[in-house]
């Protein structure tokens, strides 16, 4: 069985973008880029909600033939290119860049993922990360908080209908006072 992780940049109030789908908020270093991008090269499928993937999308297959890109850059577009993914819409017809599209039941083919053999999975985007929290398909969640409060937007937790309990397994802080938490869905 594979394991579920839902892992996003988040402002210290629970916003994973602010109002208007502002992510200028977030505070980088080259220390959490690479983290990133490790992320990435370890991750055997990567689960996307439509939004996070044009997000995705719309820069890192081509970000490391632009001009000044860094050597991290150049890296982190590789292993983005190179990962597969699944994209869940049901409003958008094509996808690319190792990208295969389900257009039903999100919940049903996270499950039927999960279930089968191969590395480990990561989820992204509220609205599908969302499903899958309230279907207890997640089993670690990845907060990475950054010194900031945005005061609304899309929230990295949803409403529950129920509890679910946590152990923490990891803390690490990155510089300018991002810090990471790691924690393992409590079964």
């Amino acid at each position: 069985m594979r394991k579920l992780t839902f892992a996003m940049s988040l402002s210290l109030d629970g916003y994973i973008a602010a109002p208007g789908d502002d992510l200028g908020w977030s505070v980088s270093s080259d220390e959490l880029f690479q983290w990133w991008s490790d992320r990435v090269g370890a991750t055997g499928l990567a689960l996307y909600g439509r939004k996070l993937w044009e997000t995705m999308s719309s820069y890192w297959p081509t970000a490391d033939q632009q001009p000044g890109a860094t050597p991290a850059q150049i890296e982190y577009a590789r292993r983005w290119r190179d990962m597969p993914k699944v994209m869940f819409s049901s409003t958008t017809s094509t996808v690319d860049w190792n990208t295969r599209l389900v257009t039903g039941d999100a919940v049903t083919e996270i499950a039927r993922l999960k279930a089968d053999d191969g590395g480990s999975m990561d989820i992204g985007g509220a609205t599908l990360a969302a499903a899958a929290m309230r279907a207890g398909l997640i089993d670690e969640y990845v907060t990475v908080t950054h010194p900031v409060l945005v005061g609304g937007g899309t929230p990295f937790f949803p409403a529950l209908d129920h509890w679910v309990k946590l152990s923490l397994v990891e803390t690490r802080t990155f510089p300018n006072g991002v810090v990471l938490t790691r924690y393992e869905t409590s079964r």
